[in-house]
């Protein structure tokens, strides 16, 4: 199969639904020629269902990020799919409800830590487990929101996306000397599981309709999907610890 993605093998996490970023990633990866494997966590049939609706039905390996012994082995069970990687998208990232909606004066520690773990460190968690499989030149993507503000009701998670942001450049630079990138894509607001545990999920959304200069439309996950595979394919060979906005434009402009 021809693609900018031929004869690749990635790993894809945080495919829920068909619906979620990580499903229109796994299927554009399918559609440019890769092998995908995904990951999931909690009710596999659910996944397992998903995985069938891709182009070619996917096999589906599970994984809870905050699981060191699930971590600890992943390579091995990864290891009947395929016989490498070349390339993992992190598409993982959870926070408690009291660190959301206006609750960041009083979330308590618990609830961060566990918002930080999964949406920050697992990046780094990810690919030290998977680091036995991946190539020369492999590329690991992450999936970020802008960061450089502080968003309505976002609270902690927005917290949780800088220190995801700032582990990208530091697994960047440790994994540079063997060839291997670390890039993430800050989205705009999609319309997806994840984005409905935002309260004013509406309110982000309808400012960047607004204030986009390309417009942005909440329901394609397309253009997202497509710049993760970019990076995930040979094509940005010399970009390593990068933040790719696939956002309209809405972060170039003020109000």
């Amino acid at each position: 199969m021809s693609g900018i993605l031929a004869g690749k093998q990635i790993l894809v996490t945080g495919v829920i639904t068909e619906r979620s970023i990580a499903y229109a990633v796994a299927r554009r990866a399918q559609l440019e020629g890769a092998t995908v494997v995904l990951t999931g966590f909690g009710r596999l049939s659910l996944v397992e269902r998903v995985a069938r609706r891709l182009p070619q039905p996917a096999p589906v390996v599970e994984l809870d990020v905050t699981d060191t012994p699930q971590l600890a082995s992943l390579a091995a069970r990864l290891d009947p799919h395929v016989d490498g990687l070349d390339g993992i998208l992190h598409s993982i990232a959870f926070a408690p409800q009291t660190c959301l909606g206006g609750g960041f004066p009083t979330a308590p520690w618990a609830d961060v830590s566990t918002a930080m773990e999964v949406s920050a460190y697992s990046l780094a968690a990810l690919a030290a487990a998977c680091r036995p499989l991946l190539r020369a030149h492999a590329s690991i993507v992450g999936l970020d929101f802008d960061a450089t503000k502080a968003w309505p009701d976002y609270d902690w998670m927005g917290v949780a996306k800088s220190a995801l942001e700032s582990t990208c450049r530091y697994l960047a630079r440790y994994l540079g000397p063997e060839g291997i990138r670390v890039n993430l894509v800050a989205a705009g607001p999609l319309r997806t599981v994840a984005a409905l545990s935002v309260p004013d999920g509406t309110g982000i959304e309808s400012d960047w309709a607004i204030r986009a200069p390309l417009g942005w439309d909440p329901q394609d996950r397309e253009p997202v999907a497509r710049a993760c595979t970019a990076l995930l394919s040979d094509w940005f060979s010399a970009t390593t610890g990068e933040i790719l906005h696939v956002d309209g434009g809405r972060h170039a402009v003020g109000a």
